[in-house]
């Protein structure tokens, strides 16, 4: 089978040909439907041997961390799905016994910094194998289209729930960035809470977007202080700022901006790994009594939430489709922010 694969720290991914893997004893085969792409792809190309081997990944492996198929063969002592069966994978990995993932937080787990994908073979090629405790039944979803809601789609669920004690009726929450996972964090807030919606972009076709997925207001993302000023200006629950902010972009500027606009008692989710920092000190740069949150992958949990929301027809995956043959043309158009929707390799 074709795989798109990193063959070395630091140089160009590839597209080379590499045997079908087998499942082992309690592993599933999937043949791949379609696999999102991801920024933090980008990224592990350039990352230096010593951080990827503190990591634990090996080079080489496939690439792919958003993937969805059909079950093709079974491991030994599998139960629960059957051949032909439609599936998702979930994106973080995790063992399944340490305290964190017993409590239902996977993303935590210390195993997980190696998986699908990122250190270990992924779903840019046309079979991969998964441990059956991450193999995720999708019903009717198309499995083509439904790898981006076991990370984006997921993490963005992950977000939201973190925000959602802040968000009873009246209340104002901000989405700053809807881009690929902006508009997966619009479409949970407005299907799981009644929060009146904001969504903040510096491009005009992205804002309506959001528009049409269910904020109700939208806000250019502009300079630092355009976004401060305009963020500054919303009213939250009369007690001067908003409720809640989702930033998924990560920067100084979104940062500083959305820390101001929150509420006392309010909570502040980061999502977005922009580089940014926050320099102020915390007595009188913070607001008193927020949470705040960094949230970095999501829970089994978040993935079958979103995945059922995707079933009702209340969260739609909505993508850019390109041949495995093109993903490297994928990656140039994710790079350069040119999608509509999530870039997805059908393999």
């Amino acid at each position: 089978m074709l795989a798109y694969r990193l063959l070395g720290w630091q140089q160009p991914p590839e597209l080379v040909e590499v045997p079908v893997p087998a499942p082992g004893p309690g592993e599933v085969l999937v043949e791949v439907a379609g696999c999102g792409l991801c920024h933090s792809d980008l990224t592990m190309v350039a990352i230096p041997s010593e951080f990827g081997a503190a990591l634990g990944w090996k080079v080489p492996f496939t690439l792919g961390h958003e993937t969805a198929g059909r079950v093709a063969q079974l491991g030994e002592g599998v139960t629960g799905v059957v051949a032909g069966d439609a599936v998702a994978l979930t994106s973080p990995s995790s063992c399944g016994r340490c305290p964190t993932c017993l409590a239902g937080r996977e993303s935590a787990c210390p195993s997980g910094d190696a998986g699908r994908g990122y250190g270990r073979d992924g779903g840019l090629a046309g079979y991969v194998v998964a441990p059956m405790r991450e193999v995720l039944p999708l019903g009717p979803l198309d499995p083509r289209t439904a790898g981006p809601l076991t990370d984006a789609g997921a993490t963005s669920h992950h977000a939201v729930r973190r925000a959602r004690p802040e968000l009873g009726e009246g209340s104002t929450v901000v989405v700053i960035g809807v881009g690929g996972l902006g508009w997966f964090t619009v479409q949970i807030l407005k299907a799981t809470t009644p929060a009146r919606i904001v969504a903040v972009d510096i491009d005009p076709a992205r804002r309506a977007i959001a528009t049409e997925l269910g904020a109700d207001a939208v806000v250019d993302g502009g300079s630092g202080r355009e976004l401060r000023e305009a963020l500054a200006g919303l009213a939250g629950d009369g007690e001067g700022g908003v409720d809640a902010v989702i930033d998924i972009v990560g920067t100084d500027a979104t940062i500083a901006a959305g820390l101001g606009a929150l509420r006392r008692g309010g909570a502040f989710v980061l999502v977005g790994s922009g580089g940014g920092g926050f320099t102020r000190p915390w007595f009188g740069g913070l607001p008193r009594e927020a949470t705040i949150t960094a949230v970095q992958g999501s829970s089994i949990d978040d993935a079958r939430q979103v995945i059922a929301l995707a079933a009702d027809g209340r969260v739609k995956v909505e993508v850019d489709e390109y041949p495995l043959e093109r993903v490297a043309e994928a990656y140039a158009a994710l790079d350069a922010g040119t999608l509509r929707g999530r870039a997805l390799v059908i393999p």
